[in-house]
């Protein structure tokens, strides 16, 4: 356990960079948040996971990068998106969208997913986990820390054990898709979780450190990559990664050395060009294939078919 939290700690001291980057007047001004009315979300259940301690301010959701974020999530959700039940594999993947564990992408990173994966016979459920407290009011959330304040540097002890909501509400996630897996058509033994930036960080724990989830596999999208100790069982990942990514792209690969050193199955894609966050924006760079070599490699563990 103490292996977990200080690989963790150390993901979300690097996300914390992430987070005070990001505010950064130059980054601000590519796209400005707006506020929008928050979604229908008719097929979304409850996980019961209880509403995030202290919290005081509404759920709010605003749009950017022309996608759609949620903010302030105090009560954790599980969206189903279910494909026909002619082409069901029987395989299910769990979605964890990013956002700095202050956001959530839940467009890009979570129903553009799902969707597409269940186009190809996988039941996918997108995971809308609770989040870290802002300012309700977005103009104060989204305004930019002023140039040349330095801010505290985080407890990375801290922040692992401010992470305890997030892993409880992941196994609230598979609980629930193993308890309802006939009803979906769901083979218990094949649910996986794919996450992207934070919601890989989260995936990551929930390998490590979420007791009864146990995932299939895995796929962590552009989340830190740093060296853990790898459990005996630990599942088949795919990583995928931009080089030019922005926060994640230098910090080494410590992460598939320690798959491979623990021979585990691992495939790693790591992309000449995309950034951060591209999830499935359509790009010019080639970043915009990872879903397609991620299907593949499910394919090649024989997920995108019924099993026999």
């Amino acid at each position: 356990m103490n292996a977990v939290r200080r690989w963790v700690g150390h993901a979300l001291l690097c996300l914390s960079s992430l987070l005070i980057a990001s505010t950064t007047p130059a980054l601000a001004q590519t796209d400005k948040m707006a506020p929008i009315a928050t979604p229908a979300q008719p097929d979304a259940i409850a996980l019961g996971t209880g509403k995030l301690p202290g919290a005081t301010a509404p759920e709010a959701w605003h749009s950017q990068y022309g996608s759609v974020f949620a903010r302030n999530v105090t009560v954790a959700t599980l969206t189903p998106f279910l494909p026909d039940p002619d082409k069901a594999t029987g395989t299910a993947v769990i979605v964890a969208p990013g956002g700095g564990f202050q956001t959530l992408s839940m467009e890009n990173e979570g129903w553009d997913v799902a969707r597409a994966l269940a186009a190809r016979g996988v039941a996918a459920f997108v995971l809308k986990y609770r989040l870290n407290p802002t300012p309700q009011n977005l103009a104060t959330f989204a305004r930019p820390v002023p140039q040349g304040m330095r801010l505290p540097r985080p407890n990375a002890a801290a922040m692992m054990a401010g992470l305890a909501p997030q892993i409880a509400d992941a196994r609230a996630a598979f609980a629930t898709v193993r308890r309802r897996a006939g009803e979906w058509h769901v083979d218990p033994s094949r649910i996986g979780m794919v996450g992207f930036s934070a919601g890989a960080m989260l995936t990551m724990a929930t390998t490590v450190a979420g007791q009864d989830a146990k995932p299939a596999f895995i796929g962590n999208i552009y989340g830190p990559l740093a060296a853990m100790t790898v459990p005996a069982d630990a599942p088949p990942m795919f990583v995928a990664l931009a080089a030019d990514d922005p926060f994640f792209g230098n910090g080494g690969y410590g992460l598939i050395d320690s798959w491979r050193a623990a021979k585990r199955p691992v495939e790693f894609h790591l992309f000449e060009q995309g950034g951060h966050g591209f999830g499935m924006y359509p790009k010019t760079t080639t970043s915009t294939g990872w879903f397609d070599e991620f299907t593949r490699w499910m394919a090649m563990h024989g997920w995108l078919k019924p099993a026999q």
